[in-house]
């Protein structure tokens, strides 16, 4: 999908929806210039393209500026506690699984407190969409190292510089079994459409990590991969059955020494990797999602790592013969159960 055709107000058949009908009468309020806005708008964009109506989206969001989204967006949420959105994501999911349901949240909100909760979504597969907005800080609470800083980063919880080893999410998701996982950042409206649209389309979880600048706290953060003058050198784009090449001259690839990607001139070279997100094998997706940080001499990977198909959760579940009452009662029940009477007296039940 272009960025033409995720911008504009084009109604689908199904529902006839269009991108103002999902837009809320409460004014977004991040900062200015905040990548929040960027995904607001494209994730408002792909929804009247799904063919589902209205009443059956439903956003659930953590804490942190990414978990406002709900509040703009004109369907069901939920602005859940810290950490908890993706529980209550997949409770929502079990109880509706007519639900189109997506996870807004930070990386403050989904990798710290709620990074069990993360990691067991992911393993199980439920047709749930994860949007992680990473801007390696936390911005609500005004500028504190969250698990994704930068080691050496200077906040006001490190001073010193940040000296713990930052979370790779990309990795952590892929590592768990995500059947799709994909990384964008804020800046790139187009890349970030057609993303958003293939996670849409995607049949089971459907992980996006967005890249983003936060300019209050965390300023430049990834300017080595979005700067026009520099990302051509500094990033790679992802697209399916084609080598990984690179350069503003597209004069380098990528290619594998033992379990390490390397780059190579690619003029002649015949052994340069070929991007295949279908691989039920992840272990290359991994190898290319530790690629997070410019500055090393090997390019960011930007696009779609994975997307694969997998059994969904719910229809698991939902082939497995849930046992009757009275069997439930048994379990309960036990063997070692006790009966309190009104006399305070403890009588066995068995």
């Amino acid at each position: 999908m272009s960025g033409d055709s995720v911008k504009s107000e084009a109604k689908t058949v199904a529902t006839g929806l269009a991108k103002k009908d999902f837009i809320s009468q409460t004014d977004p309020r991040w900062c200015v210039g905040c990548g929040c806005y960027s995904v607001f708008n494209r994730l408002t964009g792909v929804f009247p393209t799904m063919g589902i109506p209205r009443e059956n989206f439903a956003i659930i969001s953590g804490i942190g500026c990414s978990s406002r989204l709900p509040y703009y967006a004109s369907t069901y949420g939920f602005h859940t506690i810290h950490g908890r959105a993706p529980t209550v994501a997949m409770g929502l999911k079990l109880a509706r699984p007519e639900l189109s349901v997506w996870v807004i949240s930070g990386d403050g909100d989904l990798l710290s407190i709620g990074g069990n909760h993360f990691i067991h979504l992911i393993r199980r597969n439920p047709d749930i969409k994860v949007i992680l907005f990473n801007n390696q800080i936390y911005g609500l609470t005004k500028g504190q190292a969250s698990p994704t800083t930068r080691a050496g980063t200077k906040t006001k919880t490190t001073p010193g510089g940040a000296f713990d080893a930052p979370m790779k999410p990309l990795s952590m998701a892929i590592a768990a079994g995500a059947t799709f996982a994909a990384r964008i950042t804020d800046s790139d409206g187009e890349m970030m459409g057609e993303v958003l649209s293939a996670a849409a389309a995607h049949k089971g979880i459907a992980f996006v990590e967005v890249m983003m600048n936060c300019l209050m706290f965390n300023d430049g953060a990834f300017t080595p991969i979005t700067d026009k003058a520099q990302r051509s050198e500094n990033t790679i784009r992802l697209k399916h059955g084609e080598p990984l090449v690179f350069g503003a001259n597209r004069d380098k690839g990528l290619r594998l020494n033992g379990f390490s990607p390397e780059v190579v001139a690619a003029a002649g070279a015949r052994d340069l990797l070929v991007h295949d997100v279908s691989n039920p094998d992840s272990s290359l997706a991994y190898l290319l999602s530790q690629l997070d940080q410019a500055g090393e001499g090997r390019p960011v990977p930007l696009g779609i790592f994975r997307q694969v198909s997998a059994p969904v959760y719910s229809d698991v579940m939902g082939a497995v013969a849930m046992p009757d009452e009275a069997a439930i009662a048994r379990t309960l029940r036990g063997n070692t159960s006790w009966t309190i009477g009104n006399d305070g007296g403890i009588r066995s039940s068995d």
